[in-house]
């Protein structure tokens, strides 16, 4: 993916509110017979990593999209201040689980940083990058990078909640990404490492 990256620090930022939706609803098909958000690194599931990460940046409320082994999800999430919603079509796809995150905050932020449950890594800091950056109107769509080269998580601005609403597959927000967005370098290794596999960990 070839967009324009930006670096921090940003000037001149007028926060607005944005939420953050985490995707943990997929069936784990990579990662064998095992739902690979239940596994676990440093003692704690890597799903409640991901949340953390979440909640330990600027973003508000916290939304997690739930569906394959959805009770088991829920149970490693317990005790995080996040709010839980089911997606019966989570065997569609990625974009499916974009949908119903979207619609659960596009009433309360201006914005959404979504973040992938499997990636366990991503520093707090590099979501408050996103969250700055568009905050200083850099763009209304970007992505977390290291190096130069896309990661995760996104952020998108509510213009483009529709949009989203609209994907199928599991393509996510990838075409608006192609043709609005830009990257902001966050410095962050932990924005390209995700888990597919048990040797991922």
């Amino acid at each position: 993916m070839s967009l324009p990256v930006v670096t921090p620090p940003f000037d001149d930022t007028d926060p607005t509110p944005v939420a953050g939706v985490l995707l943990a609803a997929g069936t784990s098909d990579r990662y064998g017979d095992r739902n690979k958000l239940l596994a676990t690194h440093d003692g704690d599931p890597l799903v409640r990593h991901a949340a953390r990460t979440l909640l330990d940046a600027p973003v508000d409320p916290v939304t997690v999209v739930v569906g394959h082994e959805a009770d088991r999800v829920r149970a490693a999430l317990a005790g995080l201040d996040v709010e839980l919603v089911y997606n019966d079509d989570y065997a569609s796809g990625q974009a499916s689980s974009v949908r119903v995150g979207v619609d659960a905050i596009r009433d309360r932020a201006s914005a959404v940083v979504v973040a992938l449950g499997d990636m366990p890594f991503v520093a707090p800091a590099s979501v408050e990058r996103l969250v700055d950056a568009h905050a200083a109107g850099v763009s209304d769509a970007l992505a977390a990078a290291h190096d130069g080269t896309r990661g995760n998580p996104v952020l998108f601005a509510d213009r483009f909640f529709d949009a989203l609403a609209d994907v199928t597959g599991d393509v996510g927000g990838r075409e608006l990404l192609l043709e609005h967005g830009r990257l902001v370098e966050t410095g962050d290794p932990g924005v390209r490492r995700d888990v597919d596999e048990p040797d991922d960990l």
